[in-house]
Formats: C-alpha cells, structure tokens, sequence
C-alpha cells in the first residue's frame, strides 16, 4: 500500500502494480464469491471477476434481469441461482442489489452468514444508515465495501479496454483478521485502476452528494438553465445544444479530464479564458449554498429516507419511467437526439 500526496493531504492507495491479479487469484483461490443482483452493478463486477478467473456465481430473482444474466453466459443451477441458494453456496456475499431490494432480501442474506463469510458491498447506504434500513450484520462475518467510481456499464466498458475504474475500498468489520487482503483482492478482481481508501459513512456522504450534485442532478439543472436562456434569446435549438451540451461533453470534458481545467483553460481561446476566470467566482457563490443544504440532507439521513420511501413503493418503477420519459422527451434532448444522429462516427 503506498501513501500518495493530493494536494498536501496524504491518502493510501492501493495499485494493481503493487497488488498484482495474480495475487488477488491466490488471497480468493478457495473462496465462492455470490454476485446478488444484475441491475446497475452486478453484470459489470460479476464479469469482469469471471474473466479474471475467479470463482464467482450470480444470485438473481426471476425477471428481466435474470434472463440479462442467462443471455451473459451465466447457467441457471451452474453459475446462476436464486438470491438464497447463492448465498448459501458462498463464503463471500457481494450485495449488489439496489438499496429498497437489499432491505427486503435482508432476511435471506442475514440466514447465510455464517462464521468466517464476508459480506460485501459497493455502497455504503446499508450499513451508514442502518437505524433506517435495519441492516446490522453479525460480529463474526468480515464487512467490506468496493466502491467503483462510476457505473457498472462503464466498468465493464474500461475493463475490455485494458484499463480500469478507481475505486474506494473500505472495511467496516474484520473479524477474520482478512478483511484487508479479501477487500484489496476484490477490487482487483472487479477491474479497479486503483485503490483509495474511505469508511462506509463517508462513501455514502460523498457518492450521494455527488449523484445530487456536479455528476448527475446539478450538471441536468445547469445545462437546462443555460439551454433556456439561449432559446429565449431567440437561438435555435441546435446552435442551443451544441454551446450547452455537446462542446462540453465532446470537446472540453475530455481535455480537462486529461490534465485538468487549468490545461483546458489553457488551450481554449483568450477570451474564452478571461470570460471563464471572470465568471467562476459568481456561479461558485450562487451553488455553494445549495451544495451545503445537500450535504447537511444527506447527513442528516433525509436524503436516504426519501429514497427508501420512493423505492419501497408497488409503483415507483412506473413512476420513475414517467419522470425518465419526460426528460428524454423535452426539447433539450430532443436536439440532443439529432445532433448524436449527425455526429461523422454514426454517418
């Protein structure tokens, strides 16, 4: 494990140099690892540990995710089961399920854990806020976390690349004494660049906070805001799109993402540079008041409430299909549509 500088803020970080795969096979060469769940997560980590060479199983209740699962390769009675039958088979149980379903597959899950287990997670809404989800796992199972810093889509995706996905690793109980190597071994397995270390409560602050914020929900109110402006001052919609959205996502995201805003700042023009130094300031003052309401709702548990509340409900997946639809069908992203359409790698 080696000690990395950000900023004068020393952190451990794990590297697949210093903790190659072949050592992750051996640290789990006698371990059954239960992938539950074939949603967001699950395909991503459950393949990328099958072409890694580890002894991993899927856990999945009938549906369209379990027919996912058979069209992936997996074998129903051979590699795939029932979320029960997988845990029993297991000595490491990988909860990769969503946050409602892990509360209602609790029962199940907790009936497996025997002495010795692990049980594993890549969020850490479960155990942070156990009072609400009633969660508890018994003393005599190890409690770990990998959390991919992005989708299980894109894990996947990095993984066939030859490249991988930083994570956050963080254990919460090591009553075998092999917690760490079990952890840091995962993490490998499921295609991780590298390692960095967090704790349960201070994942789930920062992922939900994020999802909220700058990664999912600011950055819809942000382009939405500017679109609108743009179109009420008389701007087509692709001329609004592509100042919005598709300069952003196409040209500057991957420079900043290279060598940071600094080096994008630096190769945009002159006057794109004094207007963006100018303008920081004011947006930074007008979002950090939202961002410190975010980050007080999420501690204070509200957030997690009312995504258990939502998520729990018979109908929230016809809900939630009702809010997707009418995001994809305004008008933003309508243009957003045609502009993809145009794009030279799909004419």
């Amino acid at each position: 494990m080696a000690v990395m500088n950000f900023g004068g803020v020393e952190e451990n970080v794990v590297t697949r140099e210093e903790f190659p795969l072949e050592k992750a096979r051996e640290v789990l060469k006698d371990e059954v690892i239960a992938v539950l769940g074939y949603g967001v997560q699950g395909p991503g980590q459950s393949l990328n540990l099958r072409d890694n060479g580890f002894n991993v199983i899927v856990g999945q209740r009938p549906g369209k995710t379990y027919d996912k699962a058979v069209a992936d390769g997996w074998v129903p009675d051979e590699t795939l089961f029932s979320i029960e039958e997988a845990c029993e088979k297991a000595t490491i149980i990988q909860v990769l399920l969503s946050d409602a379903a892990q509360i209602a597959c609790w029962p199940i899950i907790k009936k497996h854990l025997t002495a010795g287990k692990a049980l594993y997670f890549s969020h850490g809404f479960a155990i942070t806020y156990s009072d609400r989800t009633h969660i508890v796992p018994p003393a005599d199972v190890d409690v770990i976390m990998i959390a991919p810093k992005g989708s299980g889509t894109s894990l996947r995706r990095m993984f066939l690349q030859g490249r991988g996905l930083n994570s956050s690793y963080a254990i919460y109980q090591d009553a075998t004494g092999r917690a760490w190597e079990r952890v840091i071994a995962l993490g490998i397995g499921v295609g991780s660049g590298y390692l960095f270390e967090t704790t349960f409560k201070k994942e789930v602050y920062s992922d939900l906070t994020g999802e909220r914020g700058t990664l999912m929900g600011a950055i819809q109110g942000l382009l939405l805001a500017q679109y609108e402006t743009l179109r009420e001052h008389g701007h087509e919609p692709s001329e609004a799109f592509n100042e919005t959205v598709e300069e952003l996502t196409q040209s500057l995201m991957p420079l900043f993402g290279e060598n940071g805003m600094d080096w994008m700042y630096a190769n945009c023009s002159t006057t794109a540079q004094r207007g963006a130094l100018d303008w920081m300031g004011p947006f930074h003052d007008a979002v950090k008041p939202v961002f410190e309401k975010l980050y007080n709702e999420v501690a204070c548990g509200n957030e997690a409430q009312r995504s258990i509340d939502s998520n729990s409900q018979p109908d929230y997946r016809e809900k939630l299909n009702a809010e997707l639809k009418a995001l994809h069908d305004s008008e933003m992203w309508r243009a957003g549509a045609v502009v993809r359409k145009l794009r030279p790698e799909n004419n």
